[in-house]
């Protein structure tokens, strides 16, 4: 199996979240563990919305992907962001680096180990959802407890020296202001603008993105320094050090009002918050609450930041294989972002992100990964089976 042809008819199949139908692109990846002999069951849900794990399911180490991916407009690309072009070494397309690269990368490790005549010591899972909320996919998993907690690398794009061993927290929220309608020329003598009130909310969020929050635990901190470091060193991000330990904020959507010359009666907010090591969501919510007294305050998906510890084996052995593959010392990294590692991790699994990609491509237009990107991982991936396979005859 070529890791880049495998990417590239990933990539072609469209599987966009919203709406989420991933019944082509699982069934693509069906065909891909029969022919490897790997049996597997799919999951069925609502809306197209499957997944594929394996028939049976082991719980020593899992490769995790998601086959979903975010909308792309065809504006702005260079060319059809389902072309899964192959060219100048790269593969072109929406989800080539999230992460339809990865999950090619575990079939052609998959494809490798089976080769040389070795087993495949781990559980396969490709889920629906992973963009949006998880509902359907690893969170359903979970929860219906078709996975085992057991070591777990997810296949996301991650700097090649670094594995991501831990999250910030997430927070989503949804504000309805209400106002007191009156005509416009009046106001701000008379009348209450629902628009003013979510306004006046903003500037709480940047007050509250003025904190700087420290982890309890040193180990935690020296990894968000270190990881701080590594951050503006290769990717130029020079204010890692306050993204990773400040809160976040971003007002994602805001609607309001009914006509120019009318005082606005209602104004919708939602806002996607993003919490450090450090930072208590049920304390966030509370001081959320008390400033916006005057608006209904609706709650989505909530977590606290992540962390799985650096001296585990899964941690160390992954870092042993990234030195051996790229011949230079690999280092841990906690990120800026959330993923399904978070639900993993509350149900007992230790878990790194590692992965295929072009961190600058990620969401982007013309996103891509190169070829030798893919190759690597497969390599790394190749290596982790094959030291959890000793262990297994050990």
């Amino acid at each position: 199996m070529k890791v880049a042809r495998l990417c590239s008819d990933l990539v072609k199949i469209n599987s966009e979240n919203p709406p989420g139908d991933t019944r082509d692109v699982i069934s693509y990846l069906r065909e891909c563990t029969d022919s490897l002999g790997l049996r597997t069951r799919l999951v069925r849900n609502r809306g197209g919305k499957y997944n594929l794990l394996s028939k049976e399911i082991a719980g020593d180490l899992l490769f995790l992907g998601h086959v979903d991916v975010v909308p792309a407009l065809a504006e702005g690309w260079d060319r059809d962001p389902n072309s899964g072009a192959i060219t100048g070494g790269r593969v072109y397309g929406r989800g080539a680096t999230d992460m339809k690269g990865g999950c090619a990368a575990i079939l052609a490790a998959c494809g490798e180990v089976l080769a040389a005549g070795g087993k495949i010591p781990a559980d396969l899972a490709f889920v629906c959802d992973e963009e949006t909320s998880g509902t359907l996919g690893i969170r359903s998993l979970l929860a219906r407890r078709l996975l085992l907690p057991c070591d777990c690398i997810i296949a996301e794009p991650t700097l090649p020296l670094s594995p991501n061993i831990g999250q910030k927290g997430l927070m989503r929220v949804r504000l309805t202001f209400s106002g007191e309608a009156g005509h416009g020329s009046l106001y701000p003598v008379q009348g209450k603008s629902a628009v003013m009130e979510a306004f006046s909310f903003l500037g709480f969020l940047q007050e509250l993105h003025g904190r700087t929050y420290e982890p309890s635990d040193p180990e935690i901190a020296e990894i968000i320094r270190e990881s701080a470091a590594i951050l503006r060193e290769v990717l130029g991000m020079e204010e890692a050090g306050v993204v990773l330990s400040h809160i976040m904020f971003n007002p994602g959507r805001i609607e309001g009002g009914e006509k120019a010359n009318i005082v606005a009666q209602r104004c919708v907010a939602e806002i996607d918050l993003r919490l450090p090591w450090g930072a208590d969501p049920d304390l966030i919510l509370e001081e959320i609450r008390l400033n916006a007294r005057q608006a209904k305050v609706e709650v989505g998906n909530v977590s606290g930041p992540t962390f799985s510890a650096p001296d585990s084996r899964l941690v160390t052995r992954i870092l042993e294989e990234i030195g051996k593959v790229h011949k230079k010392t690999a280092r841990p990294i906690v990120q800026w972002a959330a993923s399904d590692a978070r639900y993993l991790r509350k149900e007992g699994f230790p878990v790194v992100e590692y992965g295929p990609g072009e961190i600058h491509t990620l969401h982007a237009v013309n996103e891509y990964t190169t070829v030798s990107s893919l190759e690597n991982a497969v390599k790394v991936y190749r290596g982790m089976m094959e030291q959890y396979a000793l262990d297994e005859r050990n």
